[in-house]
């Protein structure tokens, strides 16, 4: 089974990470949601504490549904509400054509490039930060103790990085360097979205005005793909923003569960 931990009380709300992370990395949003719904963080396969990711002949796309179905199954969650961020974003989407969300908010969801040239910069991108990580993993305590270190290290995916906790820069180090056998092999098999989504889930993308991992340009490709969904731009925010602005992230993530309109938003598109 995936690793994963709960909280809160209320309709149940999975939340899915990016690729290369984990699921502590929705922590500074956790709090507000768990006053609305019975929260899950689940680490995806070949992530964090989950299990290795194994594809045993299937696509990349199935070898990470499986496992999130099979997950639902054990833990007794009828459709929730889902929440994915990058990598995330687009199995959440995934989800909900099986019939297995409720409502799906995808920040800066992967699977939105327009062709394998705009998909080669994020293949690259990974594999020079995996490379540079490696390098420096034995000096990153060091490092990433101080807030111009946090910046250079971290930069890449969030607008406010001296905000994340030393403690907690490293050990999403680690964990990215300790899953790369899983993110090259996701990576690899990248797609993307079709956006064929059931007409009655309740939809949201947002996106980081400040991404640089998929960049902003790619929430006018989902606005094409994905017409009817809820399009929503989070100004000042990178492209893992939960620390960036948790009131924001979690106010866009409960406008959809709570099924509100955008004017309840603080900052919409």
């Amino acid at each position: 089974m995936l690793a994963y931990e709960s909280t809160g009380s209320g309709e149940p709300l999975l939340m899915i990470h990016g690729i290369g992370h984990r699921r502590q990395a929705w922590h500074p949003v956790v709090d507000r949601l768990a006053e609305h719904h019975e929260v899950f963080l689940v680490d995806l396969p070949g992530h964090g504490e989950s299990p290795a990711h194994v594809a045993d002949g299937r696509s990349p796309r199935q070898a990470l549904i499986d496992p999130l179905e099979e997950f639902l199954a054990e833990a007794g969650l009828e459709r929730p509400h889902v929440v994915g961020n990058s990598l995330g974003g687009v199995v959440a989407l995934e989800l909900s054509k099986h019939g297995l969300a409720r409502s799906v908010t995808a920040i800066s969801p992967a699977g939105f490039w327009r062709n394998d040239v705009e998909f080669a910069y994020v293949r690259a991108l990974f594999a020079s930060v995996i490379a540079t990580s490696g390098v420096l993993r034995p000096v990153a305590p060091w490092l990433l103790r101080h807030p111009w270190g946090r910046t250079l290290g971290l930069s890449w995916l969030t607008a406010r990085p001296a905000a994340i906790p030393a403690e907690v820069a490293y050990e999403d180090l680690c964990n990215m360097l300790d899953s790369k056998q899983a993110l090259r092999d996701i990576i690899r098999g990248g797609y993307l979205f079709d956006g064929a989504v059931p007409a009655d889930v309740p939809i949201t993308i947002a996106w980081g005005s400040k991404d640089r991992v998929l960049r902003p340009y790619q929430a006018g490709e989902a606005r094409l793909r994905l017409p009817g969904a809820r399009h929503v731009e989070l100004p000042g925010c990178g492209h893992v923003p939960m620390a960036d602005d948790p009131d924001l992230i979690a106010d866009t993530i409960l406008a959809t569960t709570q099924d509100k309109t955008t004017t309840d938003l603080r900052r919409t598109a």
